[in-house]
């Protein structure tokens, strides 16, 4: 069985939430007070930070990571591209989030000037999909789920308005239609 320490509020434990409702996998949750994390926590991970995976005795860390064992461990349905050059571009999205997150951030933090470089990395996000349906490309994937958390985030909880960003708001309309987002967009909006 597998085991998920799990934060409700934290957006990196929503990427792990999503993959295994894609993939259908019943799991368990510990959940970790993350105002007051206990010191077991810092055995799964050294950095106490959530997500961790556990199956059997294999523990796993680093919500990216987490999803991409997930989708070799439990193929289907795949949420990677069979095409090499798309997967690769979908990881490159992957990696490159810290974009996305480091101006979310500095937002939460009321940081000056924030505002303006996260609207440029959602301007971003919005000319990618207008080029192509989803973030992974033609099919709902690892790259969508690794932005999504965020997105609703901000949209829900910190009042970044996404009209003007006509191919991201088609996007995640696209997305809450699914029953793996939604069911996130329902605890965003019980924090």
């Amino acid at each position: 069985m597998i085991t998920l320490y799990d934060a409700d509020r934290c957006p990196y434990c929503a990427r792990t939430r999503i993959v295994l409702a894609e993939k259908g996998i019943e799991y368990d949750t510990v959940v970790v007070d993350l105002d007051d994390r206990p010191r077991w926590i810092y055995e799964k991970n050294p950095t106490g930070r959530v997500p961790v995976l556990e199956e059997d005795t294999f523990v796993l860390p680093e919500s990216a990571v987490i999803n991409e064992y997930l989708n070799e461990r439990y193929p289907d349905p795949p949420l990677l591209p069979d095409d090499p050059g798309e997967r690769a571009l979908a990881r490159v999205l992957i990696f490159r989030f810290d974009d996305l997150s480091r101006p979310y951030y500095a937002l939460r933090r009321g940081e000056d000037g924030a505002r303006l470089r996260l609207d440029a990395q959602l301007a971003r996000l919005d000319e990618l999909l207008d080029a192509q349906a989803y973030l992974t490309g033609r099919e709902f994937g690892l790259a969508d789920i690794a932005y999504v958390p965020w997105v609703l985030r901000a949209r829900d909880r910190m009042d970044v308005g996404l009209d003007q960003f006509g191919a991201l708001s088609d996007w995640v309309a696209r997305l809450s239609d699914r029953e793996s987002v939604a069911a996130e967009i329902d605890v965003v909006a019980a924090l």
